[in-house]
């Protein structure tokens, strides 16, 4: 009896609405990058709104004074206060990417806003290419928080490429894998499948479009932002060179549900003992 009626609680469990912001912001122009971006996002229905990886201050710096100039505070900054001003008067969720400054160090971070302000920052664990010249490496652990009725991790870009990452926030309960990004990679929208699949939530995936050229380097984007369930399936998904926020509903009982067969269940069957290796040093 138990068992069935968790079983019911689990299949009226309330749905959630997901989406993703994708655009080309440019290099510097805070405010404009931030009014355009949350103005796409004002655009379509959903409790969350992702938009992608340093939506505030655009990707190629060219030297330190740069990043120092750009970096802000992760509470009073001026991504902060323009999210937080979007997300009371359109009463959702909204995370974005943005250069952090901490003391005195600067980091590759995304923040979580809601109405009631700031909920969590996340700083990029996992510093790709020039990335490592500007940033420090994340230092926050890996945490799921409350988004409304749904469970919400964060992961920053060149994090897909760590599928432990993904895991551990699944094992921590999320629904939903939230991933702004900058990606240049042919293959990572794919790998974000695998990424759904393997670990049976929702991811995502809000990243940017065009070329960015300055003194510091010249990085070609790869747009095909995408919502993907956790069959694998893509339910939402942009072009490689559109502007545009879509959406789609999320089902919390489907991201819960990690049975596979009426005998097989995903996290049940797994042998962590046989795993030790995954988070040995590399020699």
């Amino acid at each position: 009896m138990l068992r069935t009626a968790r079983r019911d609680s689990v299949a009226h469990m309330a749905s959630f609405r997901v989406a993703f912001v994708q655009g080309a912001p440019r290099f510097g122009r805070v405010a404009e990058n931030l009014e355009r971006g949350l103005t796409l996002a004002a655009g379509v229905e959903a409790d969350l709104s992702v938009l992608p990886e340093l939506w505030s201050s655009g990707y190629v710096f060219s030297t330190h004074a740069e990043v120092a100039s750009l970096a802000e505070d992760a509470t009073t900054g001026p991504t902060a206060r323009a999210l937080i001003a979007a997300a009371r008067r359109d009463r959702r969720h909204l995370i974005a990417g943005f250069p952090e400054r901490h003391r005195g160090r600067f980091y590759n971070s995304a923040l979580l806003v809601g109405p009631g302000g700031v909920k969590a920052v996340y700083r990029k664990l996992h510093l790709f290419d020039r990335e490592q010249e500007w940033f420090s490496p994340g230092d926050l652990p890996l945490a799921v928080h409350r988004v409304g009725p749904a469970r919400v991790g964060l992961l920053i870009c060149f994090d897909w490429r760590f599928p432990e990452t993904a895991r551990a926030l699944a094992l921590m309960g999320a629904d939903v894998i939230a991933h702004p990004s900058n990606l240049v990679f042919a293959n990572a929208q794919a790998a974000m499948l695998t990424r759904s699949i393997e670990n049976r939530v929702y991811t995502v995936t809000a990243n940017r479009i065009g070329v960015e050229s300055r003194p510091g380097g010249r990085v070609a984007f790869t747009g095909r932002s995408q919502i993907v369930d956790p069959r694998g399936a893509v339910v939402a998904r942009a072009g490689v060179r559109e502007t545009c926020a879509r959406a789609a509903d999320v089902d919390l009982a489907q991201a819960r549900d990690k049975t596979l067969t009426p005998m097989t269940n995903l996290f049940r069957s797994r042998r962590p003992r046989f795993y030790r290796r995954l988070v040995a040093a590399a020699h």
